[in-house]
């Protein structure tokens, strides 16, 4: 072969089925591991495919056709950064690199800068989808300079999944945009799986409904307006039967739940933005909490519960209706939380993707892919921009007729003790944000008192401080 037209760096099983992809898709493919023996094993997998292996990033780069086109799949962190110093020099000017891993979005930023000096394109894309999406069809989130994703353009276009025709893939702006994208996208994915857990907890544990028939009432939702990808599998997760007792396997599944960080870079860009995040917070702190297994068995004979405690009826299930209309509403909330940081991100950094785009290119391949997010798309694309997700028809109306339904979930896990803090965190951002008055006005008071940070007034212009102990305000 004369030239390769893609390099593709990093064989986990992630970067193994990229490759698989773009090959799948006419294009030619030069790999490198740094691992010998993974690169052995996968060129085996690879075999009678238009894909090389190669020893050395030196071979690899040299065996590319110009401009080069390298991706790269390797840990987030200090492992690109490595990889960069040794690739950089490499290339010309004119190549692109594109890190497919989930870098958080300023160090992409970083990045890039850096390669732009020596004239190499840095992009920053965000890939969902799982080891099954990067072979199939993921969802694609680029950014960067435009350059740079012209020419990586028509192979993401290529590998990415469809919806109604179109690929699952857009350009989202300069730095690390497509980045901050998929970082939101994780954190949104993190709140809605600790949502799900929560009902099937409330269900499960509350109600005593077993697990195989909540397995059907899963299936059942996904054929509903709660359609998506994790709707999808937790189905067929709660269906598996574990071979050696013949017992539902996720009750033979250790209850402690680990986090690889995107969800806590979600949070703290929000902290920073000044954005509330609260669902995709308390899942976060429900995965923190599950890891404390050893001190959660001993407490649960040592903390008082509900006395006695109220248990959950089939009739006030509302033969599950009433806990479908709870998650779809909690299930908005948390889309209508990433989606506001993503405005507010995207105000401070000057990234320039629309808010519909972003939603169109989630409807299919990624792991946050929900059959209402054509309904966001459209939502977002006829609306003034910028628009708090809440003020939106769509959000507004959906949530008018189901907060009740919340209300109940969330009033009958705090009656039986069954911990729903996601549902509980949904259900108060709706109500913080309904609240024309809220108790800041104490906090703003309490912090004058004992500090002098001085407080503004409803009724005049300026900043003001009391002498709490006795005197009126001056």
């Amino acid at each position: 072969m004369d030239a390769y037209d893609v390099g593709l760096v990093g064989l986990a099983v992630m970067g193994q089925n990229l490759a698989l992809n773009m090959e799948g898709r006419g294009f030619a493919v030069a790999v490198y591991n740094r691992s010998p023996d993974k690169t052995h094993a996968f060129i085996q997998r690879a075999a009678g495919r238009q894909i090389g292996a190669f020893l050395g990033l030196p071979e690899l780069a040299a065996a590319l056709g110009r401009p080069r086109r390298i991706f790269l799949m390797v840990k987030a962190g200090e492992p690109v950064d490595a990889l960069l110093d040794e690739l950089a020099p490499l290339l010309d000017q004119g190549d692109a690199i594109a890190d497919c891993g989930n870098s958080f979005f300023l160090d992409t930023e970083r990045r890039s800068q850096r390669l732009a000096a020596c004239g190499i394109g840095y992009l920053g894309v965000g890939v969902s989808g799982g080891e099954e999406g990067a072979l199939r069809g993921p969802s694609i989130m680029p950014g960067g300079p435009r350059e740079a994703y012209e020419l990586a353009a028509p192979v993401l276009r290529a590998i990415a999944a469809r919806a109604g025709g179109e690929p699952c893939e857009a350009y989202l702006g300069q730095g690390g945009a497509g980045h901050l994208v998929k970082m939101v996208h994780n954190g949104i994915e993190y709140g809605d799986m600790q949502l799900i857990a929560e009902v099937y907890d409330l269900l499960h544990r509350g109600a005593g409904i077993g697990t195989v028939e909540l397995a059907g009432v899963f299936a059942e939702w996904n054929r509903g307006e709660l359609a998506s990808y994790l709707t999808e599998i937790t189905a067929c997760v709660l269906a598996r039967v574990d071979e050696g007792s013949g017992e539902p396997l996720v009750e033979k599944i250790l209850d402690s739940a680990g986090q690889k960080g995107t969800g806590r870079w979600t949070a703290r860009t929000a902290i920073e933005l000044g954005v509330a995040v609260p669902t995709i917070q308390a899942a976060l702190d429900a995965r923190a909490l599950s890891t404390r297994k050893a001190e959660r068995v001993e407490l649960a004979s040592e903390l008082a519960g509900p006395s006695p405690p109220v248990p959950l009826s089939r009739r006030e299930s509302g033969d599950f209706d009433a806990a479908a209309q709870a998650l779809y509403a909690a299930r908005l909330l948390t889309y209508a939380q990433g989606f506001a940081l993503l405005q507010a991100a995207r105000e401070a950094h000057g990234y320039e993707y629309e808010l519909g785009e972003v939603a169109r290119i989630w409807r299919a391949g990624c792991i946050i892919r929900a059959r209402f997010l054509e309904d966001v798309q459209a939502a977002f694309a006829g609306a003034a921009s910028p628009i708090a997700p809440l003020r939106l028809p769509l959000f507004r109306d959906a949530l008018a007729a189901r907060h009740d339904a919340l209300r109940h979930l969330v009033g009958m896990a705090i009656k039986q003790g069954v911990p729903a803090p996601a549902l509980a965190a949904s259900l108060a951002y709706y109500d913080t944000l309904r609240s024309a008055r809220l108790p800041a006005s104490l906090i703003q008071a309490q912090r004058d008192c004992f500090g002098a940070h001085g407080f503004e007034r409803v009724d005049r212009q300026g900043t003001f401080h009391a002498s709490w102990g006795s005197d009126p305000d001056t």
